[in-house]
């Protein structure tokens, strides 16, 4: 079968290899469909990300759909969750796999990704796709997956003001979910144009560009001085963690989703001391492929409008360039 690794930084290389063969729990996989994610883009363009670097050759992705080729559930269109939990350490049994002290994640450095034509795959992390979600929106699901673990910890109520101070396709899934959580007024900023539209269109009320922390005044004007009830970070760029910390309001939460290239976080403690807020980091996700799956199908979260680019195979390293 083919497969794509990734040598050194831009260096993408299709090859062959043999088939790969179930263990115990797993089926083999025909992969239908990848997304390319933020993380990969930082292996392909840095060698690494955050900690890890690349050491040895890689084979990212882990934004997955395919069809199952083995086993009783042969022939079932399925969405790959890229995380496998050991599910009995003390995190997993608290209900926090994303936690996990053992957890393997696709392409993550450790784990060999989706850049393949099959894998194989726990069974238990695989999820039906109904027919009415395509491959493609299937491999969204991952992405859709972290903004729903992200909005959860914002802890939205309706009416809240929401800040998205980033509109990559993270960002922009995440303003559609702060919608439907019934939020009161939707600020985005982003430094790209397209992306601004973009949000506009997935729901925002305001699009501001963000120019170094200049976009806050505009969002204090918006909110009549006040700042915002809860603010989310997907950029990974410091001046956007910034702006979100000045922009929220006096207890406000304030979510980082972003990956930062130089693996560093900075803010002004009297802004954060002052203003009692309180930050969570985003680890992934949990348990939320039901929910990303229920709300693709049911038409409430649109993931099919953020693919703008298709390439085979064969075209990966092309994929990566653009």
């Amino acid at each position: 079968m083919k497969i794509s690794r990734l040598y050194h930084t831009h260096d993408i290389r299709l090859e062959e290899t043999p088939l790969p063969q179930p263990d115990e729990g797993e089926v083999l996989v025909r992969l239908a469909a990848m997304s390319i994610c933020g993380s990969d883009i930082h292996w392909f363009a840095e060698g690494g990300i955050g900690t890890y670097t690349l050491k040895q050759a890689l084979v990212l992705g882990h934004e997955l759909s395919g069809l199952i080729d083995s086993g009783p559930r042969k022939g079932e269109r399925v969405a790959i969750d890229p995380a496998i939990p050991c599910g009995h350490c003390e995190f997993c049994e608290e209900g926090n796999p994303n936690f996990c002290t053992s957890l393997k994640f696709a392409g993550d450095g450790l784990t060999n990704g989706g850049l393949s034509e099959w894998i194989t795959w726990p069974e238990r992390c695989l999820f039906t796709l109904p027919d009415s979600i395509s491959f493609a929106e299937g491999a969204m699901l991952e992405a859709l997956g972290v903004g729903i673990h992200a909005i959860d910890l914002g802890h939205l109520r309706p009416a809240m003001s929401v800040g998205i101070f980033g509109c990559g396709p993270i960002g922009l899934l995440m303003i559609q979910l702060a919608r439907l959580s019934g939020a009161g007024l939707i600020v985005a900023t982003d430094k790209l144009p397209q992306r601004l539209e973009a949000a506009r269109k997935m729901g925002a009320d305001l699009v501001i560009p963000a120019d170094k922390g200049k976009e806050v005044e505009a969002i204090m004007q918006a909110t009549h001085k006040r700042g915002l009830d809860v603010t989310f970070e997907a950029a990974g760029e410091n001046d956007a963690v910034e702006a979100a910390l000045t922009a929220a309001k006096p207890g406000a939460r304030v979510v980082l989703v972003g990956i930062p290239s130089d693996d560093k976080v900075s803010f002004k403690a009297s802004t954060v001391r002052r203003k009692g807020l309180t930050i969570k980091m985003v680890r992934r996700m949990k348990l939320v492929y039901p929910r990303a799956i229920q709300l693709v199908q049911s038409g409430k979260i649109d993931v099919k409008s953020l693919i703008t680019d298709r390439f085979p195979f064969e075209l990966t390293q092309k994929a990566f360039e653009t």
